[in-house]
C-alpha cells in the first residue's frame, strides 16, 4: 500500500532533486527479418521496427502525464546488425542503407535514439562483422538517431586486439566523417569488453540474441536524490553514508519499476529490466561527481576518489536490487566528462586526469566515456586506451567502455559544446609516448585463468 508520505517524497524528489526516468527503451528482435535480398532486408527492418514501436513515444507521455514522472528518453534497441545483414549486405556500404532504414524507423516512430548497429567480436570477425564495423563512419555521419557498438572482448574470450586495433582506426575516421559538428559521430559509437544484451542506455544498447522477439527495459537516473540525502547525514560514519545510499537508490529503483511495469502491460510487451545507474546531466545539482564531493573529497580526482566511486557504486546496486524483480544492464554510476558538470569542473581546476578516470573505471559501471582529446591523437593511442580498458574489465568481471571523441581541430585547453544531455567538454590531454608497436602485434590477449569455471 502506497502512503501519502511516499507520494510527497517521491514528488518532491521529482520537482526539487531532478529524479527521472532516463530511457524507457524497447528491445526489437530483427532476427525475423532476415533476408538474402538487401531490398527486402531492409523493408522487413523497417516494418518490424514501425509495428513493434508504434505506440512506444505515445505511452510513455501517458504515463508521464498520469504520474507526473519525467520519462527524458523513449528509445529502442535491436538485434546486432552485423548479424541480420550477413546474407544481404556484401560491402559496407550495404550496411550503410541499414544504418539509414533504422534511422528513418527511428524517425518515424518519434524515438530519441535507435541502438544495435553493432558487432559482437570479442573472439573473431567474420567477414560481415568487419564490413559493418568498416562502414560506422559513413553510417554515423549519414544518420541522426542511429548508434553503434562493438564488443571487442570479454572475460571468457579475451580480447581481440586485431578488433581493438580497427576500432582506433574507425573511431578516427568517425571523428574526420563528423567534424563539421565537432566530430560528434564518436559520441554515437562505443566500444564494450563484456557488453550487456539488456542494457536500455546509449550510444551502447543492443537487443541481444537470447533476448525474446520484444522486450521493455528502463533506465532510471537521480545523482540529485543521493546528493541532498547525503547533505542530510554530513559528518556522519561510513555505515549511516552506506545507509543513506543504499535506502535512496531504493527508492528510485522503485519509481523505474512502475513505469517499466505499466509500459509492459499498456503495450502489451514483457518487461525486461531496470537499469538502476546514475546517470548525470549537464544540469546544476544532477551530478555523479558532486556525489563525490559531498562524501568528503575536495574535488573529484583527489586520493580516495576512487574508494568513494566503489561505495556508491555498491550500494546503489544493493538499494535497487531489493526494489526490483528484475535488475540489469548496467546498473550503477556512470562517470562520463562531458554529461556531468562536476566532471566537467574537476577537468577545468586539473584534479581530474585521464589516467584518474581509468583507475575509477574499475570500480564503477562502464568506463571511459564521453571523453573529449585532441584531435591529433594518433589511431594507435586511441586502440592502446580500449585495451587498457578491456583488460580492466576482462580482469574484473565487468562491463568497461570506451567512448572517446578526438575533435578534430581542437587541442587542449579547447572546450566543445554538443548540446543538450551530451553537454560539453574541455580537450583532455592524452599520454604522448607510443604503443603502436604492441596494438599492430595482431591476434588475441587469452583469458584470463579465472574465467574457466567448468
Amino acid at each position: 500500500m502506497v502512503n501519502i508520505f511516499e507520494v510527497y517524497e517521491t514528488n518532491k524528489m521529482i520537482e526539487q532533486e531532478k529524479l527521472d526516468v532516463r530511457t524507457i527503451t524497447m528491445g526489437i528482435s530483427l532476427l525475423d527479418c532476415i533476408d538474402s535480398d538487401p531490398d527486402t532486408l531492409n523493408k522487413n527492418i523497417y516494418n518490424k521496427i514501425k509495428g513493434k514501436a508504434k505506440n512506444l513515444v505515445s505511452t510513455g507521455r501517458e504515463i508521464e502525464r498520469e504520474y507526473g514522472i519525467p520519462i527524458v528518453n523513449k528509445r529502442i534497441s535491436v538485434t546486432p546488425v552485423s548479424l541480420i545483414g550477413a546474407g544481404a549486405c556484401k560491402t559496407p556500404d550495404d550496411f550503410v542503407e541499414i544504418a539509414k532504414t533504422l534511422d528513418k524507423a527511428a524517425a518515424d516512430t518519434g524515438v530519441n535514439f535507435l541502438g544495435g548497429y553493432s558487432a559482437l567480436v570479442s573472439k573473431g570477425m567474420t567477414l560481415s562483422d568487419e564490413n559493418l564495423i568498416r562502414s560506422i563512419p559513413k553510417a554515423l555521419s549519414s544518420t541522426e538517431r542511429v548508434c553503434s557498438s562493438v564488443n571487442i572482448g570479454s572475460t571468457k574470450t579475451g580480447i581481440n586486439m586485431d578488433a581493438v586495433k580497427l576500432m582506433g582506426e574507425i573511431i578516427k575516421e568517425t571523428a574526420e566523417a563528423t567534424k563539421d559538428t565537432y566530430s560528434f559521430g564518436c559520441a554515437k559509437l562505443v566500444v564494450f569488453c563484456n557488453a550487456p544484451d539488456d542494457n536500455p542506455f546509449m550510444a551502447g544498447a543492443f537487443h541481444g540474441v537470447t533476448e525474446g522477439d520484444a522486450v521493455i527495459n528502463v533506465g532510471v537516473s537521480g545523482p540529485g536524490v543521493v546528493k541532498r540525502a547525503l547533505e542530510k547525514v554530513r559528518g556522519e560514519n561510513f555505515e549511516v553514508l552506506c545507509e543513506t545510499v543504499k535506502k535512496t537508490a531504493f527508492k528510485v529503483t522503485r519509481v523505474g519499476q512502475l513505469v517499466a511495469q505499466e509500459a509492459s502491460e499498456r503495450l502489451n510487451v514483457p518487461f525486461g529490466i531496470v537499469d538502476l545507474s546514475l546517470a548525470p546531466t549537464p544540469a546544476v545539482g544532477d551530478s555523479v561527481a558532486e556525489i563525490l564531493e559531498e562524501m568528503g573529497l575536495e574535488s573529484v580526482g583527489a586520493p580516495g576518489t576512487t574508494a568513494a566511486l566503489a561505495l556508491l557504486n555498491d550500494q546503489v546496486k544493493k538499494g535497487g536490487v531489493m526494489a526490483s524483480s528484475f535488475v540489469g544492464g548496467l546498473s550503477g554510476a556512470f562517470i562520463p566528462v562531458s554529461e556531468d558538470q562536476g566532471m566537467i569542473d574537476a577537468v577545468n581546476r586539473g584534479a581530474l586526469t585521464l589516467e584518474k578516470m581509468e583507475a575509477m573505471t574499475c570500480v564503477c559501471s562502464v568506463g571511459l566515456d564521453m571523453i573529449a582529446i585532441p584531435g591529433s591523437t594518433s589511431a594507435s593511442t586511441i586502440s592502446g586506451i580500449i585495451a587498457d580498458e578491456a583488460a580492466i574489465g576482462m580482469i574484473n568481471q565487468k562491463t568497461t567502455a570506451v567512448r572517446l571523441i578526438p575533435v578534430i581541430g581542437k587541442d587542449v585547453g579547447d572546450t566543445v559544446e554538443f548540446g543538450g544531455l551530451w553537454g560539453h567538454a574541455p580537450i583532455q590531454s592524452v599520454n604522448r609516448f607510443d604503443c603502436s608497436d604492441f596494438i599492430n602485434r595482431g591476434g588475441r590477449i587469452p583469458a584470463p585463468i579465472h574465467s574457466f569455471k567448468n
